[in-house]
């Protein structure tokens, strides 16, 4: 059974920089790929980075590609996102994602495994 958990969300004004965090339970870590999606208020939820099982290959929505970063931490069982130059259109809660994709996959439909989510909030 893997479990995720995700940490490091919080209040930043525009400009500003948050590292997000979400560490995994279970063997299984290192054999799935991970990603980050973002959903706000009134909006489906939507991919924001991605990353694959052995860290060689990386994918980044548009919208936040020269700002954010995926990387994991295969020892740690933990991936992170660093996240700057933010912006207030960043708002939304931040969830974190696992499962098995022929690529490093943008459809929530592909993550089998997901966290609870945490809130980013970015005042202007």
């Amino acid at each position: 059974q893997v479990q995720l958990e995700e940490s490091g969300g919080g209040s930043v004004q525009a400009g500003g920089s948050l590292r997000l965090a979400c560490t995994f339970s279970g063997s299984a870590f290192r054999t799935l790929d991970v990603a980050w999606f973002r959903q706000a208020p009134g909006k489906e939820r939507e991919f924001v980075a991605g990353i694959s099982w052995g860290g060689g290959v990386t994918y980044y929505a548009n919208s936040v590609k020269g700002r954010f970063t995926i990387s994991r931490d295969n020892a740690k069982n933990t991936v992170y996102l660093q996240m700057n130059s933010l912006k207030s259109e960043d708002t939304a809660v931040y969830y974190c994602a696992a499962g098995t994709t022929a690529t490093v996959a943008t459809l929530t439909s592909s993550y089998a495994y997901w966290g609870q989510g945490t809130q980013v909030t970015v005042s202007s």
